[in-house]
């Protein structure tokens, strides 16, 4: 599975580009982010990334956990969003 690490810098379109074409391709994409600005990217990047697949007949669930890392021999924690690919379910009748 592709991680994808998110910076407070990090564009979220662009990142919901790369997340919306990796479960177009492979199902299931790892997103981390570290800091509070970087999540912050990261959770508005998975909500672009939803209308980008939209038009695919795909939605995305995404599962939040923790992950520590090891960044210039210093431990840090990270916030990892596993999110996978699923069919979007059809409109209800009205």
């Amino acid at each position: 599975m592709e991680t994808l690490r998110v910076s407070a810098g990090s564009r979220p379109n662009a990142v919901a580009g790369a997340v919306a074409a990796l479960l177009r391709q492979e199902g299931a994409v790892e997103v981390q982010a570290i800091g509070p600005h970087a999540v912050n990217q990261a959770v508005k990047a998975l909500a672009i990334a939803r209308a980008y697949l939209a038009q695919d007949e795909l939605d995305l669930t995404a599962a939040p956990g923790f992950v520590k890392l090891e960044l210039h021999e210093e431990e840090r924690t990270a916030v990892r969003f596993d999110v996978v690919a699923v069919p979007r379910p059809a409109p209800a009748p009205a």
